[in-house]
């Protein structure tokens, strides 16, 4: 089993196709309501679903990258926003933190093998 994609909610599908272009992100899929992406290494790919009511989305989008210093200073330089520059945290990794124009969290990252092999790593199975 393999996780496939996680949809987001958007509220102005061109601003945001455009925004996670910047990102570095390939779109795939482009319809009038619906928006599809690939990440640049892997088979990792994301969509965008327009949602005409109110919505929250409490979840929070994970992107990592080896090299996160850089990729930050080259979207800081396209005009990108961060709430949070790379900053170590507790649980081993490094992250950034900003908002797609919907309002989504997004955390770029860079946790190396403790993105699943942490020290305090279980297996539980049933």
């Amino acid at each position: 089993m393999n996780l496939n994609q996680v949809t987001l909610p958007v509220r102005d599908l061109p601003a945001s196709n455009s925004f996670y272009r910047k990102l570095g992100f390939t779109q795939i899929v482009d319809a009038p309501h619906y928006a599809r992406f690939e990440c640049p290494d892997g088979h990792g790919t994301f969509s965008l679903l327009v949602e005409d009511g109110a919505f929250t989305n409490g979840a929070v989008i994970y992107f990592e990258h080896a090299k996160l210093e850089d990729w930050v200073n080259e979207l800081i330089a396209k005009g990108i926003q961060f709430d949070q520059l790379p900053a170590e945290q507790s649980y081993l990794w490094t992250e950034a933190v900003l908002r797609d124009p919907s309002g989504n969290k997004i955390k770029l990252y860079r946790a190396g093998e403790h993105r699943r092999f942490p020290p305090w790593r279980v297996e539980i199975r049933d």
